[in-house]
């Protein structure tokens, strides 16, 4: 593969939406300490702002209950307790409103080991009550001008049955009693919706807030590639071989037409929807990570989306019960034990692709190599991603890079994530694979999931700098240059 980058070419600058916002389980996994600190750590090592998860209306939470004279009683202490240590570390909640408290509840149907209600409401009027009285302790507690910049998304994933007992239009009626609610505590509150799965739902939430003259603050949706193959009844692996690589672009693409003008907040998407799919803890997930994110700002209407929120920060995770073992497939960009993921470095190096994207003319092409860059104030960023779906043809790519408009390097430095670089599953398999980590296991799988920089060979040329290097298959190459 040959290639060039443009220094003095600029396509504009690069919002980094997907440092918006990182998913969780749910919300009462964010009582835990050892919770807290690994998203303590994702904020200060990855600088996301919100964070979302499920179920802050969960019995678990114990917000909703029913007095013996019938009479509703609210306790948002443990809703409180979260809120004030995301303040405390510079974050903010993004408001995932589900699911159904039992009280409230119309049936029995649940989801998840922590048995999250999914049945629409006895009475529309008591739904309605509860998220009213919930926004207006929000901005009692933390003040207008703060919870403003929040975000009240209404449920999660409607269209599908396992998440949504009700119909559509039950589902609209969930979301035009909560919207009409918190809008009647502060009118510039942001709510919005469909929180669908494969990118549903949105014409005709639009269109029905239309009709009804109801607000509509913002899209919210989920993607991830297998839904390509969703209820075909495949494993994962072969749903995620049947995805096609790159099927992301175009689902967002769409999205962003049907959304237009309002903007687009993507909550979840990873490269599948499972919590035990073992591609998560390899460098393929990192791999994967890049070319998708990158891959995108090119598209048209790229302004609209506003957070691209990555499904999960953490391991420590329970829909199907809390694992003990290390690397289990979890969603987490981090495992039970805080060590980082190749997809956690990933998130590291996409950090310094940030100022003006700069043009990359590809000379000859390979199939599965991608190439992104930037300059800042600091320097240029050069990222090459080497993605492929699986049971598909992959290989070490050779990488002529030709980097024009530059003279008079301070350092050049390469980064890698593949096979035998920030790979502590591989550290882990080579220990024996135990399932119960020591502390100086875990040490010694922090240190092997470290970043290393490299110094790659470079030569001058006219008008530039030349430099040669080998992407591995399913993995992440960066480099930095220092003018």
């Amino acid at each position: 593969m040959k290639l060039t980058v443009f220094t003095d070419k600029s396509e504009g600058r690069i919002e980094q939406y997907w440092k918006k916002c990182v998913g969780s389980c749910h919300a009462a996994t964010a009582l835990r300490e050892d919770w807290r600190k690994q998203l303590r750590k994702c904020r200060e090592e990855l600088g996301f702002e919100y964070v979302r998860f499920h179920g802050i209306l969960n019995d678990d939470m114990s917000v909703c209950m029913r007095r013996y004279d019938g009479i509703l009683e609210y306790s948002f202490f443990n809703i409180d307790s979260i809120f004030d240590f995301l303040l405390e570390i510079g974050m903010k909640p993004f408001i995932e409103l589900s699911f159904m408290p039992n009280v409230l509840a119309s049936g029995s149907k649940t989801i998840f080991h922590y048995k999250g209600n999914i049945t629409p409401p006895k009475s529309y009027d008591e739904w309605g009550d509860l998220i009213g009285a919930l926004a207006k302790h929000l901005v009692e507690r933390y003040g207008v001008e703060e919870v403003r910049k929040w975000f009240f998304e209404v449920w999660n994933e409607p269209n599908l049955d396992i998440f949504w007992s009700g119909t559509m239009e039950e589902y609209f009626e969930l979301y035009r009693y909560a919207a009409l609610a918190i809008k009647k505590v502060d009118s510039g509150l942001k709510v919005g919706g469909p929180a669908s799965a494969i990118d549903a739902w949105i014409p005709e939430l639009r269109e029905f807030c239309r009709e009804n003259d109801l607000p509509l603050d913002f899209i919210s949706t989920h993607h991830y590639p297998t839904d390509s193959a969703y209820g075909l009844g495949l494993d994962m692996e072969e749903q995620m071989a049947r995805a096609g690589r790159g099927v992301l672009y175009d689902k967002m693409k769409k999205a962003l037409e049907e959304a237009y003008p309002l903007p687009v907040y993507y909550t979840e998407w990873n490269n599948s929807p499972s919590p035990r799919d073992l591609y998560h803890d390899i460098p393929y997930n990192a791999a994967f990570i890049v070319k998708t994110i990158t891959d995108y700002l090119v598209l048209e209407r790229i302004e609209l989306l506003q957070c691209y929120s990555f499904w999960t920060f953490t391991d420590i995770f329970e829909e199907s019960g809390l694992s003990s073992v290390p690397y289990h497939g979890g969603f987490g960009l981090l495992n039970i034990h805080g060590i980082p993921k190749p997809s956690y470095r990933a998130f590291q190096l996409l950090s310094h692709l940030k100022g003006d994207k700069l043009a990359v003319a590809v000379e000859e092409e390979s199939p599965t190599v991608d190439c992104t860059a930037s300059r800042d104030e600091e320097g240029i960023t050069i990222l090459l991603s080497n993605h492929q779906i699986p049971k598909s043809p992959i290989e070490a790519a050779k990488v002529d890079i030709f980097v024009k408009g530059i003279e008079g390097i301070k350092s050049v430095t390469l980064y890698r994530i593949d096979e035998t670089h920030a790979n502590p599953k591989k550290a882990w398999l080579d220990m024996g694979a135990p399932t119960y980590l020591n502390k100086e296991q875990i040490r010694e799988l922090i240190k092997a999931s470290e970043l290393t920089s490299e110094t790659p060979g470079w030569s001058a040329e006219q008008g530039g700098i030349k430099l040669e290097v080998l992407v591995q298959p399913h993995s992440v190459t960066a480099i930095r240059i220092i003018p």
